[in-house]
């Protein structure tokens, strides 16, 4: 989990609040790829099981994860580094 004062820098944002899975994590691999290696998405979520879903999902595609940010009571920011695909 990110700290409060870290953010890290990032080039597109889906924000996905009301969503639940599985179209969180759909929804996040679909934006992902339609994005350039090396690209970060910021994924703003509010439904909890996403918090471990989504990043999970980016893993298994073969990004990174670069953290998880809890914004609000129940909203977080999950930061993914777009990787090549193997």
């Amino acid at each position: 989990m990110l700290s409060a004062d870290e953010t890290p820098a990032f080039d597109e944002t889906l924000n996905i609040r009301g969503e639940v899975c599985p179209y969180t994590f759909v929804r996040s691999k679909l934006k992902l790829e339609d994005m350039e290696e090396e690209q970060v998405l910021r994924v703003i979520v509010d439904y909890p099981p996403a918090i471990k879903n989504v990043p999970q999902s980016a893993i298994n595609e073969g990004n990174e994860v670069l953290g998880i940010k809890q914004i609000e009571e129940r909203a977080w920011e999950i930061y993914i580094r777009k990787r090549e695909k193997k």
